[in-house]
């Protein structure tokens, strides 16, 4: 039996990640040098700010990776100069993390290739039409985020 799951929203939702993904990491890589983990990366650290350096395990949970795996990511950030990585003072297991000034550059330049990317896969919307849209994603993940809120009582 065939079935059609091109008009539900999670099908939808997540085709339109990984096709998203997929075109932002050609353009990182080719533009920057950079691959969207490793740019996703970058982010956090730059959401987290400049007060205190991450550890790699809390930035493991932020990204949803595996410890292992951002310790990959990390390694090659460190080698290529965008992250500085430290060893905690006070607990000799836990490596801190701490984006290098010239992250901040990259950084500003894979957004502007997400920007112009966003653009042209909504080249079709008006400007309500795209303010809507993100009103109404906005919008499904706080019914998400308090799904999990509600879970944890």
């Amino acid at each position: 039996m065939k079935r059609d799951f091109s008009q539900r929203f999670g099908f939808l939702v997540n085709d339109v990640a990984k096709l998203y993904g997929e075109q932002f990491d050609r353009l990182a890589r080719e533009r920057i040098g950079l691959s969207r983990a490793q740019c996703r990366v970058l982010g956090a650290l730059a959401m987290h700010g400049d007060e205190a350096p991450m550890s790699q395990v809390e930035l493991a949970q932020r990204l949803d990776l595996s410890a292992m795996a951002v310790g990959s990511l990390c390694d090659r950030l460190e080698a290529a100069g965008w992250i500085h990585r430290q060893d905690s003072p006070s607990d000799r297991r836990v490596r801190l993390v701490r984006a290098a000034a010239s992250a901040e550059q990259a950084l500003d330049t894979a957004l502007g290739l997400s920007d112009g990317l966003q653009a042209r896969a909504l080249a079709q919307f008006t400007p309500a039409e795209r303010a809507q849209l993100v009103a109404l994603l906005a919008k499904a993940r706080e019914g998400l985020l308090s799904l999990q809120t509600e879970e944890l009582r």
